[in-house]
């Protein structure tokens, strides 16, 4: 139930994919290429919603949070499907993103309202088996949607995906946060958690290492669409192969399930980004010199299908590191660190998309710099682990 609450982000964003060439079309088409700011637009809504979700679930409980964050949200998604120009279409996805944050956020807080340690992280990496399949299955449906009844449909299947899972919330979970339990709201208190986050070293790197995977992540999804269209003239393959690298990557959340009680959670994300890195290399300098020739393209879907599966071994992963020591403020961390990892994924990969123009060039080099610093970053996170155990 909360993996389908965490899974209205992806949906929200991956089904939109088919949608955007006849959206750019009808609203914008003297600039096509802006339509891809519709997902931007989303995201950084979800990021700014972020911030305040989890102060006021600590105030008001979990469960009348997420209810409120529906309602908005499918308010959004009503106004995008009325929307006659691309800046109220934009407005209307900021709203929706603005709403997707409460179901978000404040499941990720459930979650460490009940559990803690390496078992809150086996229980993400089971929330992110969803998180990776509904991103697999969603272009195929938001295809599906666009061909039936028009690009608009689709914002009328996000207010059903809503209410469904909201129901579903409403009967079966009791509400997990007890009034006893409860932080009112308190600008002085919400200043000393801040502080308190902001002085675990621990959180800090977590953060960072996660807002710039994140927004690897946001920049390849934001340009798959059309570098499948424009890069390598293949858009006839993109539903089907994207569905294919979705539920292969969702494996990589179970594998992490399996091994990082053994192994822990610090190895695991090091590993992952490291070999991501050295793949992002390969990619491109194999792009610069053109060696693969018409080749290029499964090497970019190599290179695609580990970037979408580090997620699996990595987000949930950063969210245990940085949730373990602030259990006592667990709403508010939850959204601080959303918040951040988030806006700022949204607005770099509004500068990346941009720039696209026909090329993949920007996104390898993109992809290339937000793994190259978060490498070392990683590194820091593991010398600081020793230094704890002696």
């Amino acid at each position: 139930m909360l993996a389908m609450m965490v899974a209205t982000v992806a949906f929200s964003i991956d089904s939109m994919l088919p949608a955007l060439p006849d959206i750019g079309a009808e609203l914008v088409p003297d600039n096509p290429n802006s339509a891809q700011l519709i997902l931007s637009a989303f995201i950084i809504g979800m990021g700014i919603g972020t911030l305040f979700v989890g102060p006021l679930s600590d105030a008001f409980g979990r469960k009348s949070i997420i209810l409120f964050g529906s309602v908005v949200y499918i308010c959004g998604a009503a106004l995008a499907w009325a929307a006659p120009s691309i800046e109220l279409m934009f407005a209307a996805r900021l709203l929706q993103g603005l709403g997707a944050a409460g179901p978000r956020i404040v499941s990720l807080a459930i979650i460490r309202d009940l559990y803690s340690g390496r078992e809150m992280a086996r229980l993400l990496s089971f929330v992110m088996v969803i998180f990776t399949v509904v991103p697999a299955l969603a272009p195929l449906l938001g295809s599906g949607i666009v061909a039936l009844t028009g690009w608009r449909g689709i914002f009328l299947a996000f207010v059903l995906f809503s209410l469904v899972s909201t129901f579903w919330l409403t009967l079966r979970l009791p509400e997990p946060l007890p009034r006893d339990r409860r932080r009112p709201l308190n600008l002085a208190r919400l200043i000393e958690a801040g502080r308190e986050m902001a002085g675990i070293r621990m959180v800090r790197l977590s953060i960072m290492v996660q807002s710039l995977i994140f927004t690897a992540l946001f920049t390849t999804i934001s340009l798959i669409q059309p570098i499948f269209e424009q890069s390598y003239n293949r858009i006839g393959l993109f539903t089907t192969l994207f569905f294919v690298i979705g539920m292969f990557c969702a494996t990589s959340s179970m594998v992490n399930a399996r091994f990082v009680m053994k192994y822990g959670m610090r190895a695991i994300i090091t590993l992952a980004v490291g070999v991501d890195l050295a793949l992002s290399v390969v990619m491109l300098l194999v792009h610069l010199t053109g060696v693969a020739g018409e080749g290029e393209f499964y090497v970019y879907l190599v290179w695609q299908t580990a970037i979408f599966y580090q997620m699996g071994l990595t987000i949930g992963n950063l969210n245990a590191l940085a949730m373990e020591p602030l259990g006592h403020i667990a709403g508010l961390a939850a959204s601080v660190i959303g918040a951040i990892s988030t806006v700022f994924a949204g607005i770099v990969a509004a500068l990346v998309a941009q720039t696209f123009s026909g090329t993949p060039l920007p996104l390898f080099l993109a992809t290339l710099i937000l793994l190259g610093l978060a490498f070392p970053l990683l590194l820091q996170m593991r010398k600081l682990e020793r230094v704890k155990r002696q």
